[in-house]
């Protein structure tokens, strides 16, 4: 059975698919939100604690690593712009039971991001109320978090932005006041100063390694943005945009927003609490208005986060369901009306509950890291073969593009992976294992050929 057997021809609406509606910022918006414009905060005094005061500059460091393996999202986008990412790009880069395999582990990533997302949301709302059961709180932010991606992506889309103008609201009180602060305080050589960047008395090449393999923790999800290639205009172009732009974009406005704090706070020795270290900061800048306000904005970051993290787990079982890797009639199933997923939608929703009420705050995000460093790991590997190894007869290889960049990606992404807990290594491996098993059963079965995805409508 050949790619047109398993698709539809373009124009027929008999067939429903996935709409092209989105614009290139759209993109930008989605992908601000997976990674949340807020990103920095939690990171902030871990970061300045290893890095030696230093918090900054692994921010910067961070974000040109990152942005290499972001390169290599686009170009992959570029290549095969269709649902599915990372999945799609290694069935096609390499085979499609090793994409399968990849995609089964990227899949922790996307449902790790609604699942601990509604738990960080439901933890905070009951330290407010704490009479209101967690089942029930965790339940509401799932429910909220699953009806909008029911609703579509056109509505997922516009809550995208409305949530991102608050945080972003909120975020530019914090820059105003710590501005006004620092300049009080210190005049305007508080702000002309090299310090948070480099500082002779503390600086150390070991501390800013480790401080770098924490701030990039904060650029998790920018990869969300190519999982939706096929719900974009124009994707050969604008998805390699669009990811450059979300990761560019976070290093450049976290990097802001972590040098103000450290203006505030110069020295990292003396934060009370480093998990929290920048409600520390906003309460000396803005008092307690702006520390509750940084209280809301992380609930709301929470179900922006975790919406967006909810869309691309849906995606991605849409593409490997599509392509007969899943059982079709469930995960390839589209929504005449909505143009949506809506099978994926309520079953990504009642794993991301069932996984609030038996998994662990901290437990969940180191799940989510593994799946999104080895699926990053695994674009740069196939991003170093189809343009760096496998070069087609005529073309100039550019060796920056094709070699050096996905190398460094792959590196740097290795690090970071192979620090995390071996307990978390250990549920990780296991997870692909089960994925792997699944790909050999299904090869012996009746009808196993896979079916290559139609990229013809892109």
């Amino acid at each position: 059975m050949n790619a047109a057997d398993s698709h539809s021809p373009a124009g027929d609406a008999s067939h429903p698919r996935l709409k092209r509606v989105l614009g290139l910022w759209d993109l930008v918006y989605y992908g601000i939100i997976l990674i949340s414009p807020i990103a920095a905060v939690p990171m902030f005094g871990e970061a300045q604690v290893l890095s030696r005061g230093h918090a900054v500059t692994t921010m910067l460091c961070a974000m040109v690593a990152m942005t290499a393996t972001a390169v290599s999202f686009g170009r992959m986008a570029m290549v095969y712009p269709s649902a599915g990412s990372v999945y799609t790009y290694a069935s096609r880069g390499f085979s499609p039971r090793i994409g399968f395999v990849l995609g089964w582990a990227m899949f922790l990533e996307y449902l790790f991001q609604p699942l601990q997302n509604s738990l960080y949301a439901a933890l905070t709302v009951q330290r407010l109320i704490p009479h209101v059961p967690f089942a029930l709180l965790s339940a509401f932010a799932v429910g909220f978090m699953t009806l909008l991606c029911w609703m579509g992506i056109r509505t997922t889309a516009r809550t995208n932005q409305i949530l991102l103008a608050f945080m972003s609201l909120i975020m530019a009180a914090f820059l105003f006041q710590a501005f006004g602060y620092v300049v009080v305080h210190q005049h305007w050589r508080g702000l002309l100063t090299i310090q948070p960047f480099y500082d002779a008395r503390t600086f150390s090449v070991r501390a800013i390694a480790a401080g770098t393999a924490l701030a990039a923790m904060t650029y998790i999800g920018f990869d969300g943005v190519s999982i939706l290639a096929e719900e974009v205009h124009n994707p050969r172009r604008n998805v390699l945009l669009a990811t450059v732009l979300v990761c560019i974009f976070t290093g450049l406005f976290a990097g802001l927003q972590v040098f103000l704090a450290q203006r505030v706070w110069p020295d990292y020795r003396t934060l009370p609490n480093p998990e929290t270290a920048f409600m520390d900061v906003a309460q000396v800048v803005g008092g307690y208005r702006l520390f509750a306000a940084f209280g809301v904005v992380l609930l709301v970051s929470s179900l922006a986060c975790g919406l967006a993290g909810h869309l691309g787990a849906v995606r991605l079982l849409y593409g490997m369901g599509r392509d007969n890797l899943l059982p079709r009639k469930f995960f390839g199933y589209l929504d005449a009306k909505r143009g949506s997923p809506s099978y994926n939608v309520l079953l990504v929703g009642v794993l991301a509950y069932l996984g609030t009420l038996t998994i662990a705050w901290e437990r969940s995000v180191e799940i989510l890291n593994f799946g999104a460093l080895l699926a990053f790991m695994a674009v740069n590997l196939v991003t170093l073969r189809h343009f760096g190894l496998a070069q087609t007869t005529g073309t100039t290889r550019n060796l920056l593009l094709d070699v050096v960049a996905p190398s460094v990606g792959f590196l740097f992404c290795l690090v970071i992976f192979l620090g995390l807990q071996q307990s978390t290594l250990v549920i990780g491996a296991g997870w692909c294992a089960i994925g792997a098993l699944y790909a050999v059963l299904k090869a012996r079965g009746p009808g196993s050929k896979a079916i290559a995805i139609d990229f013809s409508e892109s």
